[in-house]
């Protein structure tokens, strides 16, 4: 491999005998949603945060090898064609890399998506227009005491508020109508976005009398909303292409789909297990647990809403046990654990200002 190539890669390589678990925490830890898959100094194929989690949700062990999820069939070029046609070949395919081949069919080069095209040109263009639902109505006692003063939603992230950052998201594949449920400071929240003045937001509120836990107050929505929609928690962000969250909730015909992080927990000794009369039958030095949390970032069928009851105090989790119960379909899409910023405490809210920070 040329050094100048080795130079531009080297932070995306990947072993194929590396593991999924392996894959997803280099995608963390240098920030990108694609490697490249390498064996030894033969370049084999491309891995994408899409092939991982569709390996995810066929319930493929986070150990498994990537040799064994990789795509059958890989948009290439060849150092044959000029520049102005590769171009074209990843605008007209919204392609993040394109690696360039030779007639031996050896790597020479790779473009990708941020080198080709301007800052401007986003790679991916979806227009889902959807509804989107925020769930705003919380006090925030756990960002005391700053929610003493504003309420969550309003908190300064970065150079807007929490809930600009969330519908920023939302916005990016075409998803501008809101509808935010309010309660605690809900006049200041009305008042920040009607000085604002951002035409992109299409915002509707409406106001629970009572606290009615983190779904009581989408009775509200009966008959308003008809069509399926996102529900977000206002102290999280999901970065992920949406669109492929609602590709898999369409595709596997959901009624919800639950967005899922995946969260690694890893313990600091050696743990034991036995069986009868105490014998050994296993001991793991330092083990690595890997757990999907619940992320707080849904999609709903809207018939769903005719399941919450009017004025009473209902968690989302009771409509999903509601759903389970009668053998509704609910589906769990897999973001990796970097990918899901929670900031709904003072320790998580800190630790993402010093990244953004970075």
């Amino acid at each position: 491999m040329k050094e100048k190539l080795s130079g531009k890669i080297k932070d995306r390589v990947i072993s194929l005998e590396k593991t999924i678990l392996s894959a997803l925490k280099l995608m963390d830890e240098i920030d990108k949603k694609l490697l490249l898959v390498f064996d030894n100094r033969i370049f084999i194929n491309i891995i994408s945060i899409g092939d991982i989690q569709r390996a995810i949700i066929n319930n493929f062990p986070l150990d498994t090898p990537i040799k064994n999820i990789l795509r059958k069939k890989t948009r290439l070029s060849y150092d044959t064609e000029d520049f102005k046609t590769i171009r074209q070949r990843m605008l007209k395919y919204r392609t993040e890399c394109m690696p360039v081949l030779n007639k031996k069919n050896e790597l020479v080069d790779v473009y990708f998506w941020e080198d080709v095209f301007s800052v401007k040109e986003k790679r991916i263009k979806r227009n889902l227009n959807l509804p989107v639902i925020i769930m705003a109505g919380g006090k925030g006692t756990r960002l005391k005491p700053l929610t003493n003063v504003i309420p969550k939603p309003l908190i300064p992230l970065d150079k807007k508020t929490i809930i600009e950052n969330i519908m920023d998201k939302f916005a990016d594949t075409g998803c501008n109508t809101f509808y935010i449920s309010v309660n605690y400071k809900a006049d200041m929240i009305r008042y920040y976005f009607e000085t604002l003045n951002n035409s992109e937001y299409k915002i509707s509120y409406f106001k629970e009398n009572k606290p009615l836990g983190t779904a009581g107050s989408l009775f509200l929505l009966k008959g308003i909303i008809n069509s399926t929609f996102f529900i977000s928690n206002c102290d999280i962000i999901i970065d992920e292409d949406y669109g492929e969250i609602y590709d898999y909730h369409k595709n596997n015909k959901n009624e919800l789909t639950i967005v899922a992080a995946l969260k690694h927990y890893k313990i600091p000794y050696g743990t034991i297990e036995s069986k009868e009369d105490g014998l050994l039958t296993e001991l793991n030095e330092k083990p690595e647990l890997t757990f999907k949390i619940n992320s707080g970032m849904y999609i709903l069928e809207p018939h769903l809403l005719n399941e919450i009851p009017d004025n009473t105090f209902f968690h989302i989790t009771e409509l999903i046990e509601t759903i389970n119960n009668r053998n509704g379909k609910i589906g769990v899409f897999p973001v990796s654990e970097k990918s899901w910023i929670d900031i709904g405490n003072r320790e998580a809210y800190n630790l993402y200002l010093d990244r953004i920070s970075k």
